[in-house]
């Protein structure tokens, strides 16, 4: 992610203020609070969390030990509003906001953002308050994604974390034989592969050139890019990819992700 991730990476489900009516209750007695979450929140999650459409976890000061941080609140308006709370396409409004906001607030540029392990979640309300009329969302940086061991530890505030030359801690590597289905780890940890760039794979209005295409074009560019990057003669280094099927496409990316084979 990015989704909820789309390798697919998209991470899943703002701000109205000033709801009205008598709020029902929960299941369990409380009562319905349709408050919007603020921007500047840290949460403890894991990475069970990310996979849900809502979040109650309670914040936590930014100053003790949080794996997510809340960068960015928004709502849903027009015919947005009037579908069901977990709808799918409240995910495809949300995700061009949260993905932008998340290299807003990061730093990242589009390829830094698929190399590192930090990634983006959002949540909406639970059903009981979407009935009550909450159509916030809010965006999580978080230190991982659903598919992760565990969350990494977020520093007071990650604004600004992936600026300049990230440290090895925010990028993401791969302690495994091969790449395709391994969890991303920090490179920080010993590993195996390094996510070292992206390359492009498209143009933005090329339509979707089919599977076989995109992995042979994924392909060919990395084994390139390595041998650039490593400066090793073709025999002497080993290369993966990792390229994105139709739904990212559509999604609009046009990047597949390079490694390269390395304890560095």
């Amino acid at each position: 992610m990015r989704p909820r991730l789309l390798v697919i990476a998209l991470v899943a489900v703002g701000a109205l203020s000033g709801c009205t009516g008598s709020p029902e209750d929960e299941p369990d007695g409380e009562p319905v609070s349709v408050e919007p979450p603020a921007v500047g929140d840290c949460r403890l999650l894991e990475p069970d969390d990310i996979a849900g459409s809502s979040n109650d976890t309670d914040p936590v000061s930014c100053k003790d030990a949080h794996t997510a941080e809340t960068f960015y609140v928004g709502e849903f308006t027009g015919k947005d509003a009037d579908l069901e709370a977990g709808d799918p396409a409240l995910g495809a409004t949300v995700f061009d906001r949260c993905d932008k906001e998340f290299r807003r607030f990061t730093g990242a540029d589009e390829s830094l953002a698929m190399r590192t392990v930090l990634s983006w979640a959002w949540f909406g309300p639970s059903e009981a308050a979407w009935e009550e009329g909450a159509r916030w969302y809010r965006c999580d940086v978080v230190g991982g994604t659903e598919n992760a061991e565990a969350l990494v530890g977020l520093p007071r505030t990650a604004k600004g974390v992936l600026l300049g030359i990230p440290d090895d801690r925010w990028l993401s590597c791969v302690d495994a034989a091969t790449v395709a289905g391994a969890a991303r780890i920090p490179c920080s940890e010993p590993h195996d592969w390094r996510a070292v760039s992206t390359i492009m794979v498209g143009t933005e209005k090329e339509k979707y050139p089919g599977d076989r295409v995109v992995e042979v074009r994924s392909r060919d560019s990395c084994s390139d890019w390595v041998g650039a990057w490593m400066n090793y003669p073709v025999t002497d280094y080993q290369f993966a990819y990792t390229w994105f099927p139709r739904g990212e496409w559509d999604a609009g990316n046009r990047r597949s992700i390079c490694w390269a084979k390395t304890t560095d």
